[in-house]
């Protein structure tokens, strides 16, 4: 099937992984347009249309208060994003600054490396579990709890990169010339990089996103007046048993998607930089 698709579109690999990298933003660009297009009176308690199951006029079914599911599960989902965007941004730019370090010497260096074992010798989500607890949850616990948890393993890779590139002939060239180690750093060790820290960024994304899904289901995460996925799933689970399946199906199957798509597109970023497989 694949050598006919391939027949009727003449693309290489690196092609068909652009093009679904483009697909993939274009589902996760409608998501968050589609946040700000619906009407938010949908999730206005209405009594009237209570417990309705999934239809045409109402995709997603409704809830025991009437409210368009559909309509929470896209506002949830929206964010969701935000919240991992900011949380990934702040987690990625830690992980730059400890693996940068490594090039202030040796004692800034064992530093680091021991800062990274230690919060890899914890599971981040307990580690984030207990940030959230101690900042009382909320929008900003769960920010910050996320920031500061994701970053160990990011970092180790940095920081092995940058010990790789701190050992090169040019490096050691612009040392000899006079050069301030920030000089050397920004313009020699940060673009070497930059690539590792892109692929990072995206493949943390994910784990960002479900994370915060799940400390926010057990009550610890986004506040209960939030329309956030973790919330939705959670008062959901009283109503399975009634047999209101679509209150989770839907918005899990939706949270699944979106964490999918950023996966695809970190893992075909990795795959466009690797060498090996750039002109495939």
């Amino acid at each position: 099937m694949n050598h006919s698709i391939s027949k009727r579109f003449p693309l290489n690999r690196r092609q068909w992984t652009l093009l679904s990298i483009l697909l993939s933003f274009v589902f996760l660009v409608a998501v968050i347009l589609g946040s700000f297009l619906v009407d938010e009176g949908k999730i206005a308690t209405n009594l009237q249309n209570r417990n309705a199951p999934p239809s045409f006029n109402r995709l997603f079914g409704t809830d025991w208060l009437g409210r368009d599911m559909f309509t929470r599960t896209v506002m949830g989902l929206s964010l969701s994003i935000w919240v991992g965007l900011i949380g990934a941004i702040g987690s990625t730019t830690i992980a730059l600054f400890l693996g940068m370090a490594a090039t202030l010497g040796k004692v800034a260096d064992l530093i680091v490396t021991w800062l990274i074992d230690l919060f890899l010798s914890v599971p981040h989500l307990v580690t984030l579990i207990l940030i959230a607890f101690t900042l009382g949850g909320g929008f900003k616990g769960i920010v910050l709890g996320l920031a500061l948890t994701h970053w160990p393993s990011l970092a180790r890779v940095i920081r092995a990169e940058v010990m790789q590139v701190r050992s090169a002939e040019y490096v050691q060239v612009s040392k000899k010339m006079g050069k301030f180690t920030w000089w050397v750093a920004m313009h020699h060790i940060l673009p070497h990089v930059f690539p590792q820290l892109l692929i990072g960024f995206m493949l943390m994304f994910p784990h960002v996103i479900l994370h915060e899904a799940a400390i926010t289901f057990l009550g610890l995460g986004m506040s209960p007046h939030e329309p956030a996925i973790g919330i939705i799933l959670s008062e959901s689970m009283k109503y399975l048993s009634s047999g209101m399946w679509w209150l989770a199906f839907f918005p899990g199957l939706c949270l699944l998607l979106i964490v999918r798509a950023f996966d695809h597109i970190g893992e075909n970023i990795r795959m466009l930089m690797d060498p090996a497989r750039a002109h495939d």
